[in-house]
């Protein structure tokens, strides 16, 4: 696939980033579009390896390794290196719906378990994946999925975000009615709220859901199903019903003071953030601003990046990030070989925006929070820290040790809580009697996906736990198709 030697005439070249001293006055995307000539080069780069890990999507070590979706990657390198753009586009769609968004906020663990990047440098699959949707909207290639015939059947589906719009996309295709729940006013659930406009134009969003209004999917918004409308009711009127409500009971931080004004939790924070940008462009007054404030984030993750990067957008004092565990190695480790997941140390664009800004790392590692002190207001003003060391216990689990003397105040008006989620909300799995997991995830076997409650599906990261874009979207296309056969007693879905 590619050019035979292109690994070896070529070096992998991203996609340069507007500089962070221009892009952190705006809200723009970040990333600056290579030439035709450049990105066929580095679709040349993908070998012809025989064996394409970059496509496996199973799981090593708890971490994805190759695409979950199982694009077809080295086809459409192919077709991109040979000028072929519209056929690239055409075999992408036929394993992933949504390109323009696992494009834009994919990790890409393909490119972790690229054969080339055994070796030498991975090819850069996300952003070719990102150029080929590019191209197809601006040609017009990319239509409406609307079915010839109607199945009669109609479906119901809890949320709006990936795995729901995924499951959306690909029950309506084949003839079914489906009706999509959204308690929040905006369609795109995480896509539209959980991640900053720099990352994930909302014009993208946008511009799906629009092409899936066109082909036949009803949009129902600001319903919050189990409060405004009660789940039974949905069994009721609609012969299947696919929960795809996300992970959204956030872990919290149990320490004294986690109670105090300006104690706020990470999606919160970037929710009110994107509302506010969106209804009135921050002028409305709505949104939870960081405008002089010397803000703490704790954790270390993607959401605490885009915390930072939120931060800085706003004109915030100072920014530091918090970390429990150790700081990541530069390379990869004897314990984690290819194809696994590299753990590795990476600047993300928040961090690199803010060593412009600040000049340095806003990450500090092994440190972790014991209190938190407010003022007189019940406003933070402090936060109490102490570095820990990893040691193992008797049964050789690795757990922090506090390091004495390393005790230290920190001055914050601002701390936002991004240390991941727990699983979904009470309040649809209790009414209606489902079995969850030891991690109270909503139990339905991956590539089943039923429920203990006849008619009800799950999927997405209400059934598998806080997790990726492109598990979420592949989880949405695999739970239609088993309704598809619950519904018709078989299924043209793959």
């Amino acid at each position: 696939m590619g050019k035979f030697t292109g690994f070896l005439e070529y070096d992998r070249v991203n996609p340069t980033k507007r500089p962070p001293q221009e892009r952190i006055h705006d809200w723009n995307e970040l990333k600056i579009r290579q030439s035709t000539e450049e990105l066929s080069k580095q679709a040349a780069r993908c070998m012809d390896c025989g064996v394409p890990f970059c496509h496996g999507g199973v799981l090593l070590a708890g971490m994805a390794s190759g695409c979950p979706a199982r694009n077809l990657i080295p086809e459409w390198n192919d077709l991109v290196y040979k000028g072929q753009w519209e056929e690239a586009y055409k075999r992408l769609i036929r394993t992933m719906p949504f390109p323009e968004f696992t494009g834009r906020v994919c990790p890409a663990p393909c490119e972790g378990s690229c054969t080339e990047g055994h070796i030498l440098e991975a090819v850069g699959v996300n952003n070719i994946e990102q150029e080929i949707i590019d191209r197809a909207f601006e040609n017009g290639w990319v239509k409406d999925n609307k079915p010839k015939n109607r199945t009669g059947k109609k479906v119901a589906v809890v949320g709006s975000g990936p795995s729901g719009l995924s499951t959306a996309y690909y029950l309506n295709g084949v003839g079914h009615a489906v009706t999509v729940y959204e308690r929040n006013d905006r369609i795109g659930g995480l896509l539209m709220y959980g991640i900053p406009n720099m990352k994930l134009d909302k014009r993208i969003v946008k511009r799906r859901i629009n092409l899936l209004i066109e082909s036949g999917v009803e949009f129902v918004t600001n319903i919050e199903i189990g409060i405004n409308v009660r789940t039974e009711k949905l069994l009721e009127e609609y012969d299947a019903i696919v929960l795809c409500c996300g992970a959204t009971n956030g872990r919290g931080l149990n320490v004294e003071g986690c109670g105090l004004k300006g104690v706020i939790r990470a999606v919160d924070f970037l929710k009110a953030n994107t509302k506010s940008l969106l209804d009135s462009n921050l002028q409305d007054g709505k949104n939870i601003s960081a405008e002089g404030k010397d803000v703490i984030v704790i954790g270390g993750g993607d959401t605490g990046t885009d915390c930072v990067a939120t931060s800085i957008r706003h004109n915030c004092k100072s920014v530091f990030q918090f970390e429990i565990m150790p700081e990541p190695p530069k390379s990869r480790q004897e314990g984690n070989p290819w194809p696994e997941w590299p753990k590795k140390l990476k600047v993300d664009y928040g961090q690199q925006e803010a060593i412009a800004l600040y000049g340095n790392d806003p990450r500090n590692y092994n440190i972790n929070t014991k209190r938190i002190v407010g003022n007189s207001r019940g406003e933070v003003k402090e936060i109490h820290t102490v570095n820990v060391i990893w040691e193992k216990d008797k049964s050789g689990r690795f757990l922090p040790a506090e390091v004495p003397g390393s005790e230290k105040i920190w001055k914050t008006d601002l701390i936002l809580i991004a240390m991941g989620f727990l699983g979904p909300e009470d309040t649809i799995p209790n009414e209606l009697h489902l079995n969850r997991d030891p991690r109270s995830n909503i139990s339905a076997e991956y590539g089943v996906f039923e429920t203990n409650v006849d008619k009800v599906f799950a999927a997405g990261d209400c059934r598998r736990g806080q997790s990726l874009v492109v598990w979420a979207i592949q989880e949405g296309k695999l739970v239609a198709r088993e309704v598809d056969k619950y519904l018709m007693g078989g299924t043209v879905l793959k």
